[in-house]
Formats: C-alpha cells, sequence, structure tokens
C-alpha cells in the first residue's frame, strides 16, 4: 500500500471501526471502512473484568483488521480504545494481546480526549455553520456532549451512560415494558442532572448526533415516514409509543429489520437520545456520518505535517501555571543535546524519544505553583490526571512519570508501572532530564560550555572544558550528588574532562534498565 494511506482503528465499547484514507489536494479521501458490532461492553462482568469469550470475539475481528494494515507504517496509524477499557481492570492484558494480534500500539483515550476527536471528525464531516454546534455521539459505554464553533471544541463532556450500558442495566433479558422503560428515563434523567444548566446556559444554533445509536434511529424515522431527514423530537416521541406495543428485542429487529445486535442495544440508545433532547430542549438535530475514526483521521493527519494538538496543550500548561519559560527552554536545549549524544548507543532513537524529553524538560517546573519543596510530586500528579488534548492515558502516565523522578529520589522500578516499551526507554529519558536540570539549577542566562556525554550500559561519563568544574563547584557538587542518586537506578555517573577514559561497565556496577 502507498505511504500516503492513513489509517485508524476506534475500539469502541459497542462496534469496532476501521478507515483507510489518504489526502488528495487538500481533502481528506476515504478508500476503506469497516465496522463490526464487537459489543466488547457486554463483556464485562459484576467486577469490571472482560471475559474471555469477549476477548476472543473481539481478537478475532482485530484479526480481520489487522489484515488491512500490514503495509501502513506505524507513524501513519492511530488505534484507541474507548469507555470500556477505560473501565475494564483487565484492559491492560487485552491491550497486550490486541497489539500482538494487530503489530501496532493500542492507545486507551480520556472521556474529554475522545469527546475531542468526536468533535473533530464530525466538524470535517458536516457543513460549516455560524455559531456554536452541539455535537452529541451516543456509544455503547459513554455518551459525548460537545460545544464547539468551527473546527474548535470549546465544552467537552463524557457522561457514563450508552447504548450497551443502559440496555444491559434495563433490558439485560430483551424484554420491554412501561416500568422499566421509565426507570431508564430516570437513569439517564439522574446522570444528565450534573451537566444540564450548564449547557443550557452555554447555547447553542444547530445540534448534530453521531453514532451507531443515532444512525440506526434515524433510519427507523426514515423507514416509518416520521421524518424525512435528520431526527426530531416529535419524531421521537412517536417512536417511543411504538416501542411500548413492542414485547422484545426480537420483535424490534423484526419490526425494523435490524441486526439482532443492533436491536439488543436499540432501546438504550434510542433513552439516551430522547432522554437529551427532553433536558436540553432539543427540538431536532441532523446525523453526521464522521465521528471519532474521522477525528483520528484529521488529528494524525495534522501530527503528519506537524501540526500537532499535543504543542499547543503543551504551550497552554505553561501558560496556565506560569512557568519559566527561559528555564525551561535551556534545560530542554541541555536534554536533547545530551540525548544526540547517547540515542545510538542506548537505542533511543525512536522517533518518539525526542519529543516525549523536550515535553516532559518544558513542564517539569509545573508543579511550582503549589510548592517548590514537593513540586515534582505535584507535578507529576497534575500532568497525570488533567485533560491534556492529545494524549493517551499511557502519554501521560509517561509524562507524570517523567516529571516525577526529575529530582530526588530515582528508584530502580520508577516506571515499572508503564507499558513495557517505555519501560525500557524512560529510565534512560529521565537520566538525560536530571542532568539537564542540574546542570541549569542557577537558573543563569549565560550558555554552558560544550559538554560531552558518553556512555557504556548504566555508566556515564560527562565531560567538560578544562578547569570549568573547579570554576563552578556548587555545579559540581549537585552533579556529585546527583551521581549519587542515580546510582539506586543501576546507573554509575562519573565527571571527566575531554581528554578522559570511560571506564567499561564490569559486573560490580548493576546495567541500567
Amino acid at each position: 500500500m502507498p505511504s500516503e494511506f492513513v489509517a485508524a482503528i476506534d475500539l469502541g465499547s459497542n462496534s469496532f471501526h476501521m478507515i483507510v484514507a489518504r489526502l488528495v489536494n487538500g481533502q481528506v479521501q476515504v478508500h476503506d471502512r469497516l465496522r463490526e458490532m464487537v459489543q466488547l461492553a457486554g463483556g464485562l462482568d459484576a467486577r469490571n473484568r472482560l471475559s474471555q469469550e469477549s476477548q476472543k470475539r473481539a481478537l478475532e475481528c482485530l484479526a480481520r483488521f489487522g489484515q488491512r494494515l500490514r503495509d501502513i507504517p506505524p507513524e501513519q496509524l492511530r488505534i484507541v480504545g474507548t469507555n470500556t477499557l477505560r473501565q475494564a481492570r483487565n484492559s491492560a492484558e487485552f491491550v497486550a494481546r490486541a497489539e500482538q494480534v494487530l503489530g501496532h500500539k493500542v492507545e486507551i483515550v480520556r472521556g474529554q480526549e475522545e469527546a475531542r476527536l468526536i468533535y473533530l471528525g464530525v466538524a470535517h464531516s458536516v457543513g460549516d455553520v455560524s455559531g456554536q454546534r452541539l455535537v452529541i455521539d451516543i456509544g455503547g459505554g459513554s455518551t459525548e456532549l460537545i460545544i464547539g464553533e468551527k473546527f474548535d471544541p470549546l465544552h467537552l463532556a463524557s457522561l457514563k451512560m450508552g447504548c450497551v450500558s443502559l440496555s444491559r442495566a434495563c433490558f439485560g433479558d430483551g424484554r420491554l415494558t412501561a416500568s422499566r422503560l421509565r426507570e431508564a428515563e430516570l437513569l439517564v434523567q439522574l446522570t444528565l442532572e450534573p451537566v444540564r444548566q450548564e449547557y443550557l446556559a452555554r447555547g447553542w444554533g444547530v445540534v448534530t448526533g453521531a453514532s451507531g445509536s443515532i444512525k440506526a434511529i434515524q433510519d427507523v424515522l426514515i423507514s416509518e415516514g416520521w421524518s424525512r431527514e435528520g431526527i426530531t423530537c416529535e419524531a421521537l416521541r412517536r417512536l417511543r409509543a411504538e416501542l411500548l406495543e413492542m414485547r422484545d428485542t426480537a420483535a424490534i429487529a423484526g419490526r425494523w429489520q435490524l441486526d439482532p445486535a443492533r436491536a439488543r442495544v436499540f432501546v438504550g440508545g434510542f433513552v439516551v437520545l430522547h432522554g437529551l433532547c427532553e433536558a436540553l430542549a432539543i427540538e431536532e438535530l441532523e446525523v453526521s456520518e464522521g465521528a471519532l475514526r474521522e477525528g483520528l483521521i484529521y488529528d494524525l493527519l495534522g501530527r503528519i505535517r506537524h501540526e500537532d494538538v499535543r504543542d499547543r496543550t503543551i504551550a497552554e500548561v505553561i501558560s496556565r501555571f506560569n512557568l519559566d519559560e527561559g528555564q525551561a527552554g535551556r534545560v530542554c536545549a541541555t536534554a536533547q543535546a545530551l540525548l544526540r549524544q547517547v540515542s545510538s548507543k542506548w537505542r533511543l532513537a525512536d522517533e518518539a524519544a525526542a519529543p516525549v524529553l523536550e515535553r516532559a524538560a518544558r513542564l517539569h517546573e509545573t508543579g511550582l505553583l503549589l510548592t517548590h519543596d514537593q513540586h515534582h510530586k505535584h507535578g507529576a500528579y497534575v500532568l497525570e490526571h488533567a485533560d491534556l488534548p492529545g494524549y493517551s492515558r499511557d502519554d501521560q502516565l509517561l509524562l507524570s512519570a517523567l516529571v516525577r523522578r526529575h529530582r530526588r529520589s530515582f528508584p530502580s522500578k520508577a516506571f515499572a508501572h508503564l507499558p513495557s516499551d517505555w519501560a525500557r526507554m524512560a529510565p534512560r529519558l529521565c537520566v538525560l532530564l536530571r542532568l539537564a536540570v542540574v546542570l541549569h539549577r542557577s537558573r543563569s542566562s549565560v550558555p554552558l560550555p560544550a559538554i560531552g556525554l558518553r556512555v557504556d550500559r548504566g555508566q556515564l561519563e560527562l565531560r567538560f572544558p578544562p578547569a570549568w568544574l573547579e570554576e563552578h563547584p556548587l555545579t559540581r557538587a549537585d552533579l556529585q550528588n546527583e551521581a549519587r542518586l542515580l546510582r539506586k537506578a543501576g546507573f554509575a555517573l562519573r565527571l571527566g574532562s575531554p581528554d578522559s577514559k570511560l571506564t567499561p561497565a564490569t559486573s560490580a556496577t548493576p546495567a541500567a534498565p
């Protein structure tokens, strides 16, 4: 497959979607779409663990998808998991198996990031409007509400209700009664209650719906003649009255020729949409073909064309926390200079390593707004738990871990909680960040001299111009203290001059992870 192709896979709670596209004359041209109703959320047990049966069903689907991805480079593909994989206690087990089947990395995105990507996909798939737009996406396990203008999401919410989860909770055996319908409607209203007034106060001009549930509802309304295009609140009321005449999901499937899997979750999706329209006074909405997977494609193309939303996110964090950009820039430049010297020997030539180190260096002082003494801990907490547009859950864990360990203690297991590919690289990236921070502890704008770094497994030697360390005794003392801290993580640091020789690593010195 030509290298101009890009692809995205959405591992949704109800369906898995794949899209393959390429950029032609500035426009995204879709070449292939695949969709399977895996109903991953239906495999969650009472302990929020994915059953082996649901995992098997999902992996078989991904094996079919994987055949289509064989010739697409990793940097031109994104695979994301959503609400069910956020919830599942054994999601790491499933993700590892999925990555093995696909041969590509799987990201789990937070609810706010999912909402951002959905809005991006919808905004590129429908006509432009003046003013604000409300986007509604009903997934299997969550519902996203986004108010935005043009291509910019302004307010996002991810609510824990979806067509699969609500159907399981209220119509698990497939039976439909008036009392069960009222119970489901009450659950929807309770979920909407905390955000209802806030959304009504913000307002919008146009409402757009996305997702399989909303499309299926539109198809039913059109087939009945209750709507010519889109969805109206009045048509939903007529559909509710018809559903009350049905006894079970089999009758629904027969009446509207729905796939049995879609029929099982149809009522749950309907109750969510009808509840939203009632609570937010929505009289009509258009239906978009684009959603999360299209948003992934446009986000990916932005990264390829160096319009990465993650860089904008970093700039926003810097502004919000009033960080010292001059100091961050100095630390970043030194860390990158050290990385260039060791990237081959330390196997850090992966193209993701340099951007990760840059972002950690630019944000390493995030916690200073709260306190100086423990700012590395506070900064790590913020970066792990904040909504950072463009970042997956693992991206944030990595960034947080580097900031947490950029100073003070550095235990050997500091990065054991990260995915295996990052657990190997992170300790070495962290060493480079720590050295850059120490070298700029004075916060002076005077440039550092040329500093060399040589490594041999877990041994490092920093080389300075003759007499420079003698002229900077405080820096020497800081580096000697850093050497003691690094020893706990399996690194041996020594200081030298340009003509010194690096002692090879021996069995007496533990190798770096």
